[in-house]
């Protein structure tokens, strides 16, 4: 059993600190199983500079401690970092600060501290947390801070529930809520099977995003009874490697490209030039498909790809625009989530909060973005929904998970 920590619909204008426990995060189910940028609706490519070290903009900002809560639990984000880091860690902030408020009185304590987007000012952070008496670590965002908030961490026996999407940094006391493009491609392909679909074929980047859907890809397709007729990675140049796959195209029935928005608009462009019909062919994507470049692309009507369902950014997003005046980054309900998961988990799980039996509970939790579940290798798993491409945005054709399997 699953209990959410978001509402199904939030209603149309809710108050924004005197909402009810209830109508803020809904019920908590049971025990002990539990609840818990480029635009603004659109996710960006993960492996890209967003995910880069970046350096500080200005002054470290002082740490802040909100709430008055027994159990205190730190929150580690690059608030001086430069550019869309620091855009994205203060939105991070203010969805954090929100979570806190929707979940009425809760016992918590949160400890935000500034690392400057750089693994020293993580470490640094991090055992500011851990000295206060911090019992869980929120954050870092960057790949490059994790291994330097961990190294204390697990010194301490504390987890962390950390933000990047490089699966090479979870493990032992490190779990990630992130989107991680696995749940993505396992996703689609398992959606594409259900439909019929057994032959495909595949174009993706020669970059670490690329590597880690290729993977994945290699081991969902024939997991799901089907085969890989052709498989091409490309660099900066498109038109061979898309050549090589127009010409299987006649012994594929769909065709995966995993690549943002922009970049997605090339390769079906080089597709075409190479003298592929792409209304033959199903095409299928990863999340980064949700972009207005990908809608507004004939090419690309009709294309499937998996991500979470809309509506709960969305009802998440008018909130925020309520409170803060401003629109929220895509991430911002990682934040959210991860302060609602600790919040639900202090008041049910008692001195087993936090512990790893506990947050990789196999039922898992339902958040903003659906449901998702820590795997015990750190990695975690998201309950996705199946779009279609429109020239009007994403239509739903398949709905997220009501709950996990096996």
């Amino acid at each position: 059993m699953v209990g959410p920590l978001e509402p199904k619909s939030a209603p149309a204008n809710p108050r924004p600190s005197g909402a009810t426990r209830r109508s803020a995060i809904g019920l908590i189910l049971g025990a002990p199983l539990l609840g818990a940028c480029a635009g603004v609706s659109s996710f960006s490519n993960p492996f890209g500079s967003s995910q880069t070290e970046a350096g500080p903009s200005g002054p470290p900002q002082q740490p802040l401690a909100v709430g008055t809560g027994q159990v205190k639990v730190g929150l580690i984000l690059p608030l001086s970092a430069a550019g869309n880091a620091g855009v994205a860690a203060l939105s991070m902030k203010n969805a954090a600060e929100m979570a806190l408020a929707e979940f009425q009185n809760p016992n918590i304590q949160l400890l935000i501290k500034d690392d400057a987007g750089s693994a020293q000012g993580a470490s640094q952070g991090t055992q500011q947390a851990l000295d206060e008496g911090a019992e869980i670590i929120l954050g870092p965002l960057f790949a490059s801070s994790v291994p330097a908030a961990a190294q204390l961490t697990r010194a301490k026996g504390v987890n962390v529930i950390a933000f990047s999407t490089d699966s090479s940094v979870a493990g032992r006391g490190v779990f990630l809520l992130s989107f991680l493009p696995e749940s993505d491609v396992n996703r689609i392909v398992e959606y594409s099977a259900g439909i019929g679909k057994k032959s495909f074929a595949a174009l993706l980047p020669e970059n670490a995003y690329g590597n880690v859907v290729e993977a994945t890809f290699k081991q969902a397709v024939p997991r799901r009874g089907g085969r890989i007729v052709a498989f091409e990675k490309y660099g900066s140049d498109r038109a061979g490697p898309a050549r090589t796959v127009a010409q299987a195209l006649g012994s594929a029935d769909a065709l995966f490209i995993a690549d943002d928005g922009d970049s997605v608009v090339a390769v079906a462009d080089a597709l075409t030039a190479a003298g592929a019909n792409l209304k033959n062919i199903q095409l299928l994507g990863t999340g980064l498909w949700d972009n207005p470049r990908v809608y507004a692309s004939p090419a690309l009507q009709g294309g499937l790809y998996a991500a979470p369902d809309p509506s709960g950014f969305r009802n998440f997003a008018g909130r925020y625009r309520t409170k803060f005046g401003a629109e929220p980054v895509r991430t911002a309900t990682l934040a959210y989530d991860a302060v609602a998961l600790v919040a639900a988990l202090a008041r049910t799980q008692g001195p087993q909060r936090f512990s790893p039996e506990t947050l990789t509970n196999p039922s898992g939790f339902a958040g903003i973005d659906g449901l998702f579940r820590f795997r015990p290798d750190g990695t975690n798993e998201r309950g996705l929904a199946v779009m279609r491409v429109a020239t009007a945005g994403a239509v739903p054709v398949a709905g997220s998970p009501k709950s996990f399997g096996a």
